[in-house]
């Protein structure tokens, strides 16, 4: 569709460059990667340095104690490439005695760290700066603080009735009286970050902080050792592709489920959503019964090779399959897990993870979602450190029936999709979202609004969207009118109105990039803190 200008769905527009740009959660993160960019560094030493601050800035999202998953354009090998530093399972974790109850507290809930070496490896093998580089805007905000949010304030507000760690209390709460605007200052996390700026990161991966971390767990019923730390590998991967007008989607191979999301567009790539107005019933309707398709496939093939879901996500498997999401009758399905997934009873702890995105003026590019798990992971901080630990392993499967079972030592599947998009060989676009497995339904949403519906990047991402559960559950943005949310119940969707701008519809970034002129559009969610820094061309 021919592009309209600006969009109602948003209130401010997407920011434009002719030199880089990084977009991330928090204005003073992307900010840091952005300096890299000045400095003379490229997207890699950005995303590095973004990744750091946000440990500062969005410690309730993410942290180097956290895992995730990167997509990135090398401009210099014309390639996208995938690096996965979502550390295996634990080799020492309690399998046949653990349960979902002990998956969201404390230590046991806790996977192997993997950002750190996530970020230091995209850095040393495509980066221009080194590490320290990369770690000074962090220890600068580390030592220094910064003036809290309101979206802070929500966030001690989701943790208020768990039991959160006496050190992350000290170290986080404000005694209980936080407010918009107060300084929040980290000096422990500064005291570690210059460590590992000085030392490397065998600070944690076998020295010191390692130590330290591995004989806190064993004192506290954790279950990381020093050898699940000496161990930790991000492993470079082929992508997996797949085609939506004429953009190829670049997204993590498995065990990441990332796949979910080409897939739900290849489902809609029979639709003409031209005909069907925006945000009428008959486009939202198609939208979410191929997001419950998806995710049902998603689901029976979590344990596939790569060349198995790329045949899923071929014509000859989809078209068959357009019939259900063209169709009429209610679909009803699973959208989260084979069996037991995250508990369901009070309040929501999946949404909390962060995705970023940077592009420089040579072409590079890279998309990076990590995660903690729950608000502030675990709840536990070591205690001296400033380290504040995950709680990954509350997503996985532990059910004993299930083929998606978590093995001790193996990998384990995640809903990641970090992505890169590129047209003609070209990189066109970076984006990413946090929300858990809402992250596979909302990015599809958003490329709908974009793609199909002629809005720029901003308005795109702005625009309402919706996050299934499962069976006929829909949480939708309360934009969308009555009149519509009435019709979509009238064909079987179970829809309970959300907020104007609910962050448990993500928190999605992005950058898109014109392969004629070299400009970047950047935009950032305003369900959360985010903002796009553009960078002049030199």
């Amino acid at each position: 569709m021919a592009e309209t200008g600006r969009s109602e769905h948003t209130q401010r527009p997407s920011v434009r460059t002719l030199g880089g740009m990084v977009t991330a959660a928090h204005p003073l993160a992307a900010d840091a990667g952005a300096e890299m960019l000045r400095k003379g560094g490229n997207a890699f030493d950005a995303i590095a340095a973004t990744a750091a601050a946000l440990n500062v800035v969005e410690p309730y999202m993410s942290g180097f104690a956290g895992l995730g998953m990167a997509n990135c354009w090398v401009a210099s090998e014309g390639r996208a490439r995938s690096l996965d530093f979502h550390t295996p399972c634990p080799a020492n974790f309690p399998i046949d005695s653990a349960d979902k109850a002990r998956m969201v507290n404390g230590p046991l809930a806790s996977g192997t760290p993997g950002n750190l070496a996530g970020w230091a490896t995209l850095q040393k093998t495509h980066g221009r700066l080194s590490l320290a580089e990369a770690l000074a805007p962090a220890i600068a905000l580390a030592r220094n603080g910064y003036p809290i949010t309101g979206f802070y304030l929500d966030m001690l507000n989701a943790v208020s009735a768990r039991p959160m760690s006496a050190e992350w209390a000290r170290v986080y709460a404000f005694g209980g009286a936080a407010k918009r605007g107060m300084i929040l200052k980290q000096p422990e996390l500064a005291d570690t970050l210059e460590a590992i700026a000085a030392n490397g990161i065998g600070h944690l991966y076998g020295g010191p902080l390692g130590k330290k971390l591995a004989d806190y767990m064993a004192g506290n019923d954790g279950c990381i050792s020093l050898a699940d730390l000496e161990a930790v590998r991000p492993i470079w991967e082929e992508t997996i592709q797949a085609e939506y007008r004429g953009l190829i989607l670049n997204v993590p191979p498995p065990p990441a489920e990332s796949f979910q999301f080409p897939l739900t567009l290849r489902l809609l790539a029979g639709t003409d959503f031209s005909s069907l107005p925006h945000l009428g019933a008959d486009h939202l309707d198609r939208v979410f019964r191929a997001v419950r398709v998806a995710a049902e496939l998603r689901i029976r093939n979590n344990k596939r090779t790569p060349e198995q879901i790329l045949d899923l996500l071929s014509e000859k498997s989809v078209a068959p399959l357009r019939a259900l999401v063209e169709g009429k009758d209610a679909v009803w399905g699973r959208t989260e897990q084979f069996a037991t997934g995250p508990l369901a009873e009070g309040p929501k702890l999946n949404e909390q993870t962060t995705s970023f995105s940077a592009m420089d003026a040579e072409g590079n590019a890279v998309c990076l979602t990590q995660s903690l798990g729950s608000p502030w992971g675990s709840g536990v901080v070591i205690p001296g450190t400033g380290v504040c630990l995950n709680n990954f392993l509350n997503w996985t499967d532990l059910d004993p029936a299930s083929p998606n079972r978590l093995k001790p030592g193996a990998r384990y599947a995640m809903c990641l999709a970090p992505t890169i998009g590129t047209r003609d060989g070209k990189l066109a676009l970076t984006l990413g979202t946090p929300g858990s497995y809402g992250i596979l339904q909302t990015q599809s949403q958003a490329m709908v609004h974009w793609l199909d519906y002629g809005l720029e990047l901003q308005a795109a991402i702005d625009a309402p969207r919706g996050r299934l559960f499962d069976g006929r559950k829909v949480n939708l943005e309360s934009r969308v009118s009555p009149e519509v949310m009435e019709e979509l119940r009238a064909r079987g969707h179970d829809v309970t109105p959300l907020g104007a701008y609910s962050w448990s519809c993500g928190g999605m970034h992005a950058i898109a990039r014109d392969a004629v002129t070299g400009a970047l559009e950047g935009a950032a969610d305003s369900r959360r803190d985010g903002a796009a820094i553009p960078v002049p061309k030199r």
